[in-house]
């Protein structure tokens, strides 16, 4: 699986044992990785919370996992990559709805549009992997995620 081996060599892997309790919180963490890479700033994480202050929680794809991204061409990206967060418990966007919550947390930031697009793709293709959100869901150690990567690394989704 090319994903999860990207987020490991580029160390772009956060596991918190705590989790916050408002979702702006949560994407301020989630969002720490990248802004250590220097591949983003806060001024996206602003742009993305007020994006869902406006809109409502579509960062949240599927239930369990909430993909936090703003436009290519909005304000603080500087470069192109994904970050990836698991908090212990499920953040919620919509309090008292299930399906608006997650604990995977994969923050996108790309220069262009089709950099962003390819990303979606990918990100998309690795979370479509029958049983791929229910692992991640479950890992709570780095060594844990390795384990993930090598029982997902000769899936016939490679081939």
């Amino acid at each position: 699986m090319t994903m999860l081996n990207y987020f490991y060599d580029n160390d772009l892997i956060r596991i918190y044992d705590e989790t916050p309790k408002q979702w702006q919180v949560a994407l301020r963490v989630a969002s720490e990785n990248l802004k250590e890479k220097g591949i983003i700033t806060d001024d996206y994480v602003n742009e993305i919370i007020k994006n869902v202050d406006t809109n409502g929680a579509y960062i949240v794809i599927t239930p369990g996992v909430v993909m936090p991204h703003a436009l290519a061409t909005g304000p603080g990206v500087l470069g192109t990559g994904i970050g990836f967060a698991k908090f212990s418990e499920p953040v919620s966007f919509e309090a008292g709805n299930p399906d608006k919550q997650g604990k995977l947390f994969f923050t996108l930031a790309a220069k262009d549009e089709t950099q962003h697009l390819e990303n979606i793709q990918n990100l998309m293709a690795l979370l479509m992997t029958d049983g791929m959100i229910e692992a991640l869901s479950n890992i709570a150690t780095l060594s844990d995620f390795v384990q993930v990567m090598a029982q997902f690394e000769n899936t016939p989704a490679e081939q």
